[in-house]
């Protein structure tokens, strides 16, 4: 029996939290490291001696974060088919060992050459997510499918908070918190070290959990005995015959094969709201840290930490409660759409509060000396009121987007023996995106702020970018079959029954 929209007959299995629990410790690690980095990359790459002009750190920074998603992208398909053939723990296990090593060298950078072969070599082996979103698909069933990939989506989310947090909190930590930090040289030296050691303390804890609870879930001696009997060109041994007896051995499509109508379409949704929250997400710290009179916040990184970790106060409710609710209701699909349309508009509103920050700076730098409070206070709180309403809107937008997209790819596989296939086709897309979208915003944003011209073309021109291409995402997936509800392995997998 298929679970449809509107249909809420049929009872939920219970969680398999003995395994969601390892698998959400395992993939906490590369949400935290990919956005750590953020609050601090543009003070880190202001004090490269590579960056000639203060409106060229945007560019240098973009570079900086897009190296790991080249890296990334490079080794994503490796990392699926991999795991199809040598199974999913070994190849988990893999990648968090090499994230370890690599990702503290980022912390001791003293220049852009040594930081961005660091954040490279970290990307080659931050291909987690597809696996695990796999695991998660082949554990699940009907009925618990969209809750599990809803927590997935809420560990990212959480996972993203936290790394900005922490890497606000703890970046320059003898500047920050002379008292407590002051006296080691090392962290004087290497100022960003400190938050670079904590993400690799999450990734240290997720390998330990992974090389003691995660359980193998691909059938890897059942494909080893058809690959043996094909490459050998005779009849199966019999333990083969027998295994053979009970299904027949999975075949691995190709990428051509997999490349449906449906799928690519499905990707192509994908790929456009991939490219606006890359460009979005990116964008936000340097906005946010550029100067009210250049069209940004004016912000410290520690406010930028902030000001990402506040507003995701309300990913658990929307995650847990809210969207598989919806989409035992109203169908995957239906929830994609609902969130591309929900965030499109915080992109157009959200460089509005640049005008607030620069009326602000005006305030403060005209008034007579006294407490800034009492000055500008009720400004001031309106500000940050508007920033933390228009977070919230992004990550609801996020929450349907993202948790939706996952569902979508993994509905399409036409067997669990394509779902790391599948799921790495979408993370390279994810890579294309994040890889083209810091350099389109970084590249953008830097000309936009100086050239003079009028809206949409000045420092608003990036965020309205972002805005078209989830209205575009949305137009895409109006095209989308109903069918894309529906988990086609499952379904497939007991017609072979």
């Amino acid at each position: 029996m298929s679970l449809r929209p509107g249909s809420d007959a049929r009872r939920e299995t219970p969680l398999p939290w003995g395994q969601l629990g390892v698998l959400l410790a395992v993939g906490l690690a590369e949400p935290i490291n990919c956005t750590l980095i953020l609050p601090f990359l543009f003070r880190m790459v202001e004090g490269f001696d590579a960056v000639a002009s203060p409106r060229d750190v945007s560019v240098y920074a973009s570079i900086l974060f897009t190296s790991f998603c080249v890296s990334q992208a490079l080794t994503s398909m490796v990392w699926g088919r991999l795991s199809d053939r040598i199974g999913r723990r070994p190849t988990v296990l893999l990648a968090l060992a090499g994230d370890l090593a690599t990702f503290v060298l980022f912390g001791v950078s003293r220049s852009f050459a040594w930081a961005l072969a660091a954040r490279a070599m970290n990307g080659l082996f931050s291909g987690n997510t597809g696996v695990v979103r796999a695991i998660v698909s082949e554990i699940a069933d009907d009925s618990n499918r969209p809750r599990m990939m809803a927590l997935m989506s809420l560990m990212w989310n959480a996972g993203v908070l936290v790394g900005a947090a922490v890497g606000g909190l703890l970046a320059d930590p003898a500047t920050q918190y002379p008292r407590v930090f002051g006296r080691f040289e090392l962290l004087r030296t290497y100022p960003y070290l400190l938050p670079c050691v904590a993400g690799s303390a999450t990734t240290a804890v997720g390998l330990a959990v992974g090389l003691l609870k995660l359980e193998e879930t691909l059938d890897v001696r059942r494909r080893s005995d058809c690959r043996a009997a094909a490459e050998e060109g005779a009849l199966a041994t019999e333990a083969t015959r027998l295994v053979r007896s009970e299904a027949p051995c999975p075949d691995a499509p190709s990428a051509a094969a997999l490349l449906t109508p449906t799928f690519r379409r499905i990707l192509a949704a994908g790929l456009l709201m991939f490219l606006a929250t890359a460009m979005g997400d990116q964008l936000y710290p340097i906005f946010a840290a550029t100067a009210p009179s250049d069209g940004g916040l004016g912000f410290s990184p520690r406010s930028i930490g902030l000001s990402l970790m506040v507003a995701g106060v309300a990913v658990v409710y929307l995650q847990l409660a809210v969207y598989p609710r919806l989409t035992r209701r109203h169908g995957v699909l239906w929830c994609y759409r609902l969130g591309a349309a929900v965030e499109a508009p915080y992109f157009f509103a959200i460089p509005l509060l640049s005008l607030l920050a620069a009326h602000l700076d005006r305030m403060l730098g005209k008034s007579a000396p006294g407490p800034w409070l009492s000055r500008a206070g009720a400004e001031y709180c309106l500000m940050w009121a508007l920033l933390v309403a228009l977070l919230l809107v992004r990550i609801v937008g996020n929450v349907f987007v993202y948790t939706s997209i996952n569902l979508l790819v993994s509905n399409a596989a036409p067997s669990k023996a394509s779902l790391g296939a599948v799921n790495g086709m979408q993370q390279v897309a994810v890579l294309c995106a994040r890889i083209a979208g810091p350099l389109i915003s970084g590249s953008l944003w830097a000309w936009s702020i100086g050239n003079g011209l009028p809206y949409p073309l000045n420092s608003h021109l990036v965020w309205v970018l972002c805005g078209t291409l989830m209205v575009l995402s949305w137009r895409v997936s109006a095209t989308l079959p109903a069918s894309v509800n529906v988990f086609a392995a499952g379904r497939a997998d007991r017609a072979a029954q």
